[in-house]
């Protein structure tokens, strides 16, 4: 049986990994267990696939904190490189600076806006040749701190809420991500990067519009302008994904995923505190 190594066990993608690559030897790795941006602890034995899912996701932390971003997304990803095994690490589409005005494909130049992204393309280079580089966009699921929780949230609590309506991109359900990279593992696909993010494409404002509809709530989306929110990182404003490789995964559509992370979630998709 192989033995699938998972860092970043306890957020939302390292949970859907657990469960995609449940037919595995799976070692589950939380932050307290392993903490990235040191070296692998001793002991740790050589297992035969790295799913990296650890990660600083924090974006707008990533301008005040460079050095410790950086620390996570590039030395993490060497760290995890350096065990020996073949290794899947995730990447962004915040890599992009969203001027191409169509989708991005593999082959396309980065060009991150933010320090967060950068950290996310020197992490790339710091996975090394034998790696699958995914990159995804967006993502959401039924646990941690995302945009469809935190919209869950609102949604309840508010009558209305203020969405920006002017960046594009691939809302992307993290179980749907977890199937897709077992299909490039089990696949035997050539490592290197691919993309791979849900079908379709929206605004953050449409998402949330999205959400309340499927979720049965009558709160009100406010469309803004990302001025309007005076953050510190700058996003892109297109940075739809689209795989050009031979064998890319197509994921379903997004507002699919939304649907499957509400069935996860059960009956009352509010999120609870003590799941988060």
């Amino acid at each position: 049986m192989r033995r699938a190594l998972i860092t970043g066990a306890a957020g939302q993608l390292g949970h859907a990994l657990q469960d995609a690559f449940a037919g595995d030897e799976v070692v589950a790795l939380t932050h307290a267990d392993w903490d990235v941006s040191l070296p692998p602890p001793p002991g740790l034995s050589r297992p035969d696939l790295v799913l990296h899912a650890a990660a600083w996701t924090d974006v707008d932390g990533a301008e005040a904190d460079p050095q410790a971003a950086a620390a996570v997304n590039v030395a993490g990803t060497a760290h995890a490189a350096a065990l020996g095994a073949p290794l899947v690490a995730f990447s962004t589409d915040y890599v992009f600076d969203g001027r191409k005005g169509e989708p991005y494909v593999e082959s396309d130049g980065p060009n991150p806006l933010s320090a967060y992204g950068r950290t996310k393309l020197h992490g790339e280079a710091a996975a090394g040749e034998d790696a699958w580089v995914v990159r995804s966009s967006w993502l959401f699921g039924p646990t941690g701190r995302n945009f469809l929780r935190t919209m869950l949230r609102l949604g309840a609590e508010r009558d209305e809420v203020e969405v920006v309506d002017d960046q594009r991109g691939c809302p992307t359900y993290v179980g749907h991500l977890a199937d897709a990279v077992r299909e490039l593992v089990d696949g035997d696909r050539p490592k290197g990067i691919w993309h791979a993010a849900a079908d379709g494409d929206c605004t953050w404002a449409d998402l949330a519009e999205e959400i309340f509809t499927q979720a049965g709530l009558t709160c009100r989306v406010r469309r803004i302008t990302s001025d309007r929110l005076d953050r510190s990182a700058r996003r892109p404003a297109y940075s739809v994904l689209r795989g050009e490789r031979p064998g890319a995964p197509q994921l379903p559509h997004w507002r699919a995923g939304v649907t499957a992370c509400l069935e996860c979630m059960g009956s009352d998709p509010r999120p609870d505190p003590e799941r988060a």
